[in-house]
């Protein structure tokens, strides 16, 4: 496990707090990030991270080392690299890819007047900035599992976020028909083919979009977002498909000089103050 020990503090060391979006803080010797800022970006203990880069932790999960590859903005190749000296198969073309590019991130370091997240082409929420979570909720006090949007929408609904009813429909049905072409992209995912039996198996109304056998991206809706600190605030949401890795830019907007933009706006001083810039776990 010497390689990535040495690949871990190689890379810890080339990325500074502002290529992340964290504050520089103070006593900093080194540009690199600290232990406990890796930690945090990816969702695992310090004393992991620690082990990790002593060569103590052994076997560390596929789950695991995607999420610092994320930290770390590695490249495919350095994932792949990272993958390999831990001792695991790097991730399968035929599944789902997770990895957050560096371009995609600095999308979302920079965008930060916007509620802006990043999907999977599974619909599994990756990483969001600050006013997302200000918008519709915190996603880090939710499991893994309830940050998929398909299965959010068809097993608890959408609580906090109304629709009208032309809009509502093709939400549903883009949802849908966008995971079946998931499905075909990527055939032995198979936390993919098991979020569709699940729902298939629980929701009769996923069930009959599936049968309709449609086969589409989900590109835009509109949303009213009702359980905002200032008020609801009605938004357009568009996706944005990045070429070459499958994920998804979702971001949400209103018009200028409106009252949604006006109260967009105030979340934008409010809303977002005791919030820390998120990660994925």
């Amino acid at each position: 496990m010497s390689d990535l020990s040495s690949v871990l503090r190689a890379w810890r060391d080339r990325i500074g707090p502002a290529d992340v979006g964290m504050p520089p803080g103070t006593g900093r010797r080194a540009r690199g990030l600290r232990r406990e800022e890796v930690a945090a970006l990816a969702g695992v203990s310090v004393d992991y991270i620690v082990r990790l880069e002593q060569g103590r932790a052994t076997n560390p999960s596929p789950q695991l080392l995607g999420a610092l590859a994320r930290a770390l903005r590695l490249t495919d190749a350095e994932r792949d690299h990272l993958y390999r000296v831990a001792g695991a198969a790097p991730p399968d073309p035929g599944v789902v890819p997770r990895q957050i590019t560096p371009g995609v991130q600095r999308v979302l370091d920079r965008l930060g007047d916007v509620p802006l997240a990043v999907f999977s082409a599974s619909w599994d929420l990756l990483l969001w900035n600050p006013l997302w979570a200000a918008l519709g909720g915190d996603p880090s006090t939710c499991s893994g599992a309830e940050r998929n949007l398909v299965r959010r929408m068809f097993t608890t609904g959408h609580a906090g976020v109304e629709f009208d009813d032309e809009h509502e429909e093709a939400f549903a049905s883009d949802l849908v028909a966008d995971l079946r072409a998931a499905c075909g992209r990527y055939p032995r995912d198979r936390d993919l083919a098991r979020l569709v039996a699940t729902l298939r198996a629980g929701s009769p109304d996923f069930e009959r979009r599936w049968g309709e056998a449609r086969v589409a991206e989900h590109r835009a809706s509109r949303k009213i977002m009702t359980r905002t600190p200032v008020g609801p605030i009605a938004l357009d949401c568009d996706v944005l498909s990045v070429p070459g890795s499958d994920l998804r830019i979702v971001f949400y907007t209103a018009a200028p000089g409106s009252e949604d933009g006006q109260r967009l706006e105030l979340l934008r001083v409010t809303g977002t103050q005791a919030l820390a810039p998120a990660a994925p776990s």
